[in-house]
């Protein structure tokens, strides 16, 4: 990876994400994989360095975890290393670690839908915090789990599940996150409609395996093209928004 790369994600990872606290050992277990994955993923350049604090021991922030979190997550759809790498390079350097939750997210919508049951423990790990009862019924109510056959089993949507923690601390209603989230599907499978109509007439005449392989180029360029843009339109809105609230 470029150094020009490492750099912005080292910026993105500490100074916009906060004091870094993590020892190596802890982000691992944040993410549920080992130190030996997290040391692999520094040595490639695709993970940050940790800040050096008191006696040597490298420090991880919550940039680190959201970075480490979607790297898994590219793994999991089938990408190479250097596909991630690519991938990772074509990112804005100053994306905060909800920035990266939002691309994890993304990207774990090209798989299947698939649900997998975990312990509450379990799932407080890998939310990162305690989870209340009411925290339970908004994350289900956002479809990111469902109560499991057990006791303290619960079926979660590994994908939502960081996004839908970040929503949670949100100064939104319940009611407005799903009629938002309504908004959102609504014209993503409008605007996959189209491009998928656009991109029909360039593959007609191939052969299969041209598709298939147009197919795997496609699909994370035009994802990351349609969240850059809704990202630029988002805080375009917000900002008249605000600005319309100032002056009156």
């Amino acid at each position: 990876m470029t150094t020009e790369a490492t750099s912005g994600a080292t910026t993105a990872a500490t100074s916009r994400a906060g004091e870094p606290t993590l020892t190596i050992d802890e982000l691992a277990a944040r993410a549920g994989v080992t130190v030996r994955t997290v040391r692999f993923y520094g040595s490639k350049g695709l993970l940050p360095p940790p800040v050096i604090g008191p006696r040597r021991v490298g420090r991880y922030g919550p940039g680190h975890v959201a970075r480490l979190a979607l790297i898994e997550e590219l793994q999991q759809q089938g990408m190479t290393l250097a596909a991630i790498e690519r991938y990772l390079r074509q990112l804005p350097p100053d994306l905060t670690p909800h920035d990266l939750a939002i691309h994890r997210a993304v990207v774990a919508s090209w798989a299947p839908d698939a649900l997998e049951t975990v312990s509450r423990r379990e799932l407080e790990r890998r939310a990162g915090r305690p989870l209340r009862a009411e925290d339970m019924e908004r994350l289900a109510a956002m479809n990111v789990l469902i109560p499991g056959d057990g006791d303290d089993d619960v079926r979660v949507d590994a994908g939502l599940l960081r996004l839908g923690v970040q929503l949670l601390g949100a100064p939104l209603s319940q009611e407005a996150i799903l009629a938002a989230r309504n908004v959102l599907v609504e014209h993503s499978r409008a605007a996959a409609h189209e491009l998928a109509q656009l991109f029909r007439g360039e593959v007609a005449e191939r052969d299969a395996r041209d598709v298939k392989s147009l197919s795997a180029h496609m699909h994370p360029l035009v994802v990351q093209a349609l969240l850059t843009t809704f990202q630029r339109s988002l805080r375009e809105e917000l900002s008249e928004l605000l600005t319309g609230s100032g002056a009156g």
